[in-house]
């Protein structure tokens, strides 16, 4: 407990130990998606890479909504601690578990049989159009399974523990990258055999995790009567990851929308956006877990009291993110084929990721202040201004331009991923704004509490 209290200490220390297992967590979980392209590439044809694509894209999206929404847990917990009530983290986490298998439950039956209808809303290319169904079918087969390996994550981060998900993510990488040379390259099953070995590794991850905590020393006792609906633990979770969850299915709804736009190129351009999305999850790792980080290390000062900690971590973690953003931005820019070609050796596939790739290396530059604004806004509890933030982003300037680019663009997919960084700059303008007139309102609140 002494070990995860963010409330003291110096900043810069802490926040780099939490967030570094989360950066490693998340390479090994980027790690996890890159190595089913990567053998699918290899032993795969060029259908099954747009397949892997499109229908991963779907199920990163309903997973995401799950990630999202238990951020509700993460900030609660978080705060629970810093204020040095760990009853309630427990009561907290008891009432998350039953939520969360709820929903695992609905994406299981919304995948299961609407496959081909996902498939089709994506405009999956015709000569990919089963391999896509037949991937997200076998994914949504395991939807519990993904919940409960998400969940966890996220229970512990809450904690303020980050070295346990590490642990568990490690373990489905490799399980993952087994079950991908057994199925894919060993018996030739292209996307159904990614799919199969993506459920079962977290099956095996989830497993172990399980173990783990239950031989954790946790900052409070945990038992079976814990598991159970509470509604005032359960408000508190609808409140805090409602927003948050609403923002990211639609934002990940207009990514949908921009690969959908790109389906109808063709199964190159479709394939070559899949490989720049799964290089894109690499580059974007360090502003990703400085954005998870923050949130629990700014809910627990939240809930301590100390806003200008938690505005002093803000600036640190722009600050070192921001060296990083100008490092994958030259990399991804000016060699952006070397990295497309890791995942294919199809020369039209790299030229068409690289394309793409260029438009996200000139969001690297941005997302450092986007991510970081967002996490700290996700740990005061201003999630309701972070759904406001990415849906103008999404709709009012990423989805419009996508749209304009392709009717103007000559089909470049660079001027269509333009829409990218376009948006990111909008949602920077109202972060900005957003944390002055917070800051504001929270020094206008404390001097009206002394009189």
């Amino acid at each position: 407990m002494k070990n995860n209290d963010f409330t003291n200490g110096p900043i810069l220390p802490k926040l780099l130990r939490f967030m570094l297992p989360v950066l490693f967590a998340m390479f090994l979980q980027a790690m996890y998606g890159a190595v089913d392209l990567l053998v699918v590439g290899q032993f795969g044809t060029t259908a099954d890479v747009s397949a892997v694509s499109t229908g991963s894209q779907i199920i990163m999206t309903l997973t995401n909504l799950i990630v999202s929404f238990s951020m509700g847990i993460t900030v609660a917990v978080g705060q629970r601690i810093g204020q040095k009530r760990p009853d309630e983290a427990a009561k907290t986490i008891g009432t998350g578990l039953v939520m969360f298998a709820a929903a695992g439950i609905v994406f299981t039956l919304m995948s299961v049989p609407g496959a081909p209808l996902l498939a089709k809303l994506m405009q999956a290319p015709e000569e990919a159009f089963s391999l896509t169904a037949g991937y997200i079918r076998i994914c949504g087969g395991g939807f519990i399974i993904i919940t409960a390996y998400n969940l966890l994550g996220s229970i512990f981060r809450g904690l303020g523990d980050s070295k346990t998900p590490l642990i568990a993510v490690g373990i489905a990488c490799l399980f993952n990258i087994i079950g991908d040379l057994l199925f894919v390259a060993g018996f030739g099953l292209g996307a159904s055999g990614a799919a199969l070995a993506t459920v079962m590794a977290q099956l095996i991850s989830v497993v172990v995790s399980f173990i783990m905590i239950r031989h954790a020393k946790l900052p409070f006792e945990f038992h079976r009567e814990h598991i159970r609906l509470q509604k005032n633990y359960a408000n508190i979770i609808v409140r805090i990851g409602t927003p948050i969850a609403l923002q990211d299915l639609l934002v990940g709804a207009s990514f949908l929308v921009i690969l959908a736009i790109v389906n109808r190129l063709g199964v190159t351009a479709s394939a070559g956006v899949g490989v720049a999305q799964k290089v894109c999850v690499f580059i974007m790792l360090v502003p990703l877990a400085f954005m998870q980080s923050m949130t629990a290390f700014v809910a627990q000062n939240h809930g301590a009291g100390k806003p200008e900690r938690a505005q002093k971590a803000l600036r640190t973690g722009i600050a070192v993110s921001f060296i990083f953003g100008v490092a994958m931005f030259l990399l991804a820019f000016f060699r952006g084929d070397l990295l497309a070609g890791i995942f294919s050796d199809e020369a039209d596939t790299v030229a068409a990721a690289w394309d793409y790739l260029k438009a996200y290396a000139i969001d690297c530059l941005s997302t450092c202040f986007l991510f970081c604004f967002i996490g700290y806004f996700n740990g005061i509890e201003k999630t309701g201004f972070v759904m406001l933030q990415g849906l103008c982003g999404a709709f009012l300037v990423r989805i419009p331009v996508a749209f304009l680019m392709q009717k103007i663009g000559g089909g470049s997919l660079f001027l269509i991923g333009i829409s990218i960084p376009c948006s990111t700059l909008l949602q920077i303008i109202m972060c900005f704004a957003a944390y002055f007139i917070f800051k504001r309102q929270k020094r206008e609140t404390t001097l009206r509490n002394v009189d």
